[in-house]
């Protein structure tokens, strides 16, 4: 099922030009897309006007068959999008249950039983309910910010750069509970600048320069092929998670 279709969008932050130039995308259920580029190539940007947190100039995005008013953020995520921002995903004076709470505070009569759904999920919380989310290390803040995003049981999952800072450790058990997330049917599409691990993990790849789509294919064609190692990945070893990876649904993303 195609839950996320995005066609011809342009647009970027007002009174400027437009730093995405038309970009056409669709992501389905199960899958793990991801976004790669250099620097300043427009990933985060795109993610935020699918989101409705900018107002594009051209083009539309459907979810579940049903178009989206552009800009508007509060229709997006009633119809069943969920976006994570890079920074300031979590509330940090709040417990780990009252940032839960705020996400499905729209829920009512549903809110406890979404909340034990995200414990059940992320058995880290659990430990963690009445810890304050400032104290939770970069890896558990993350865990969190995704079990909010998921309190609304969106059918997509936007997340702008979940390792962002983290270690390489830390990285590793987010991409895991990424994949699993996908795996269980949500449709998840994914800006990282960690580009050859996210590779690794997702199902799909689109490669963004100066707000343009050069190319998109499977992320594991992606990874093999030499032209965009070399302009966008570096020449790491792509065998490191070969072998080490677990089984999808045995990790507990414990970062």
């Amino acid at each position: 099922m195609t839950d996320l279709t995005i066609t011809g969008i342009r647009g970027g932050y007002p009174n400027a030009e437009d730093i995405v130039k038309g970009i056409d995308l669709t992501v389905s259920t199960g899958d793990l897309t991801v976004i790669i580029g250099p620097n300043g190539a427009g990933k985060s940007t795109f993610l935020k006007l699918v989101a409705g947190l900018l107002k594009p100039t051209e083009g539309s995005v459907r979810l579940m068959k049903k178009e989206l008013p552009l800009g508007n953020a509060q229709a997006a995520c009633k119809l069943g999008m969920s976006f994570v921002p890079q920074e300031r995903n979590v509330f940090q004076s709040l417990t780990v249950r009252e940032n839960l709470e705020m996400g499905g505070y729209l829920l009512r009569k549903d809110a406890r039983e979404r909340l034990e759904e995200q414990l059940t999920r992320f058995p880290l919380l659990k430990s963690k309910l009445k810890e304050k989310a400032g104290n939770l290390s970069g890896g558990q803040r993350q865990v969190l910010a995704m079990g909010v995003a998921l309190m609304t049981s969106p059918s997509v999952l936007l997340l702008d750069e979940p390792t962002a800072g983290l270690s390489p450790a830390a990285a590793d058990e987010i991409f895991e509970l990424v994949r699993n997330l996908a795996s269980g049917g949500i449709a998840i599409l994914m800006v990282e600048q960690n580009a050859l691990l996210a590779l690794e993990y997702g199902s799909h790849g689109l490669v963004l320069v100066s707000g343009r789509k050069i190319r998109e294919e499977p992320a594991s064609s992606l990874l093999r092929d030499d032209e965009v190692r070399h302009l966008f990945l570096g020449r790491r070893d792509n065998t490191r998670h070969t072998q080490t990876h677990p089984k999808k649904g045995e990790s507990h993303a414990q970062a």
